[in-house]
C-alpha cells in the first residue's frame, strides 16, 4: 500500500509547481484501495483498455483545471498547462520515492463531470494511476509485452528548430 503520508509528499510536490499568475488551477480527485467502493466509482471513469491495468494501481486520480483566473474571470489559456505542469512534479517525486505514475487520457470526462460533480468552470484533464512497480512476470501477456518493450521518443531533429521551422537546431 501506499501510506496516507506518501500521498501527501506526491500532492505537496503538485501543489508547489508553477503555474501562471500564481493561479495553482489544478485539483485533484483521488481515490485508494482503502476505500474500495471510491476506487471502483473511480475505475469505472476509465476506459476499459486502462481498467484492465489500472485496477493493479494503489492510488487513481482525475486532475482538473480551473479554467478561469480567480482574480478577474478571464479565460486561463494555460490552466491546463499548469495542470499538466503539477502532475509532472508529483511523477518526479513518485519515482524519487519508487513509485510509478501513468498519465493518461482514456477516461470519460463527461461521466468524471458527472459522478464527481465536478461544477462549471473546471474541466477534467488527465486520468492517473499510482502505485509501486509491480511483478512484470505476473502481467498479462498483453500487458508485459508492452511493459518491456523499449521506449522511444522522436529525435531532436524533429522536435528543436533554429530560425525557422523547417531548420532543425540540431
Amino acid at each position: 500500500p501506499v501510506t496516507a503520508a506518501t500521498l501527501g509528499s506526491l500532492l505537496e510536490a503538485a501543489r508547489w509547481a508553477a503555474s501562471c499568475f500564481n493561479e495553482q488551477p489544478w485539483r485533484f480527485l483521488i481515490a485508494t484501495k482503502d476505500d474500495p467502493k471510491a476506487y471502483d466509482k473511480m475505475l469505472d471513469c476509465f476506459v476499459e483498455a486502462n481498467q484492465t491495468w489500472a485496477k493493479n494501481a494503489y492510488i487513481l486520480m482525475i486532475s482538473v483545471g480551473k479554467q478561469q483566473f480567480t482574480r478577474n474571470d478571464n479565460p486561463n489559456p494555460y490552466g491546463m498547462y499548469d495542470v499538466g505542469q503539477s502532475l509532472t512534479s508529483l511523477t518526479i517525486q513518485a519515482e524519487a520515492m519508487g513509485l510509478k505514475v501513468h498519465q493518461m487520457g482514456g477516461f470519460d470526462k463527461e461521466k468524471a463531470r458527472t459522478v464527481y460533480n465536478i461544477p462549471t468552470g473546471y474541466e477534467p484533464a488527465a486520468a492517473v494511476a499510482i502505485g509501486y512497480p509491480g511483478d512484470v512476470a505476473t502481467f498479462e501477456e498483453s500487458l508485459r509485452e508492452r511493459e518491456q518493450s523499449p521506449r522511444s521518443r522522436k529525435p531532436l531533429s524533429e522536435i528543436a528548430f533554429k530560425d525557422d521551422w523547417d531548420k532543425s537546431y540540431f
